[in-house]
């Protein structure tokens, strides 16, 4: 881990703790060992609150291993995530995530301009989530993130894919509300205090496939342009390429993520970030993929349940400011989140919220 880079977490039996002390500027690693998460320590599962909670703070990202998630399905993941973006374009495009209008299916490249600099992000991707009954109240009711998936049959095993998608799409929303627990022991709440947000989530999987990119081409261009995800938490799996990239807000500037095998990226949305009044970072991250070869991932995005209104938790209320941000419902907030990346919305680009985020932090 090179200096300035996220924390690695230990989320196993044996946990081991590693950042770097951000605060006084030392590069000095600290490494920390004891129970973690699925042990029956609680010192050490206080321990591994405390942190959560430093990295949350000071960071928004940080990265897990030993988390449970078992590596060959990663890897089946990847690999058939490979598969599907194989696939000619015109085939592809007849899954597009417009038609019928659930943000299911496939986008092409240049479909999402963060910055909105260039003609978009070089990037295609794929979006899956848990396969929804078309007669599911949600579904009627469309509310964000809630549909069947469309599953290609041009794939050289259309059922292993299918098959693979829905028990890793199970077994991350197990994590991810498991996630949600110790992010309510960092915020002094109870470890069931999220249960009616994970409830009946959106929890969107989405496949992403970056093209190398030219060395050639303008300074502007990215794999995915600066920005902030838009939920409660995001939980990436990549392969080694690299990429991606997160800014440390103490140094001012941009820091490689350094790929970890079967390590998870997790960090922050914005919905926590105003959940916890600000306390919490959702920090900008981008991928610039200069490595000549073609990089995955496959970010697993937690916004919880779309009917759920978040609004500044106790723990964070400010006793002569009050909360920050105005209550808003999931639902709402996803949509007008989204319509913005893919330019369809009146709102500011994302890539123009440094500032406004940097001034947050200064009046933290």
């Amino acid at each position: 881990m090179r200096t300035g880079e996220p924390p690695v977490i230990d989320f196993g039996r044996e946990l081991r703790f590693q950042f770097l002390d951000l605060i006084n500027e030392s590069s000095k690693l600290i490494t920390i060992f004891h129970k973690a998460y699925y042990g029956s320590d609680t010192e050490a599962k206080k321990n591994l609150v405390q942190e959560v909670r430093h990295a949350c703070e000071q960071f928004g990202f940080f990265q897990l291993v030993n988390h449970a998630i078992p590596s060959d399905l990663q890897g089946q993941v990847l690999e058939q995530s490979k598969d599907l973006f194989e696939l000619p374009l015109e085939t592809k495009q007849k899954y597009d995530k417009e038609v019928e209008g659930y943000q299911r299916g496939y986008e092409c490249l240049r479909s999402q301009n963060f910055e909105k600099r260039t003609m978009g992000d070089l990037k295609e991707g794929y979006y899956l989530g848990k396969n929804l009954p078309s007669d599911d109240p949600f579904v009627v009711e469309r509310r964000f993130g809630q549909a069947p998936n469309k599953y290609p049959t041009e794939l050289h095993d259309p059922p292993k894919f299918q098959s693979v998608m829905e028990e890793y799409h199970s077994v991350m929303s197990t994590f991810a509300t498991n996630l949600m627990q110790v992010m309510a022991l960092t915020l002094n709440l109870n470890e069931d205090f999220f249960d009616e947000f994970c409830d009946h989530p959106v929890a969107v999987l989405r496949l992403l496939h970056y093209p190398p990119q030219d060395p050639t081409t303008v300074e502007t261009e990215r794999g995915i342009g600066a920005h902030t995800d838009f939920g409660a938490i995001t939980i990436l799996l990549q392969d080694n390429t690299g990429g991606l990239q997160v800014w440390n807000n103490t140094s001012s500037e941009w820091v490689d993520v350094t790929p970890i095998s079967g390590a998870y990226v997790v960090n922050l949305g914005n919905l926590m970030m105003q959940w916890t009044n600000d306390r919490y970072l959702s920090n900008l991250h981008r991928v610039i993929n200069k490595s000549g070869d073609e990089r995955f991932s496959v970010p697993f995005f937690f916004s919880g349940n779309p009917n759920f209104t978040v609004e500044c938790l106790p723990s964070c209320i400010d006793s002569e400011k009050g909360a920050k941000h105005p209550p808003v419902m999931v639902h709402d907030w996803m949509v007008g989140r989204i319509a913005d990346t893919y330019g369809c919305s009146h709102y500011k680009a994302i890539g123009d919220l440094r500032q406004e985020l940097a001034n947050s932090m200064e009046t933290r």
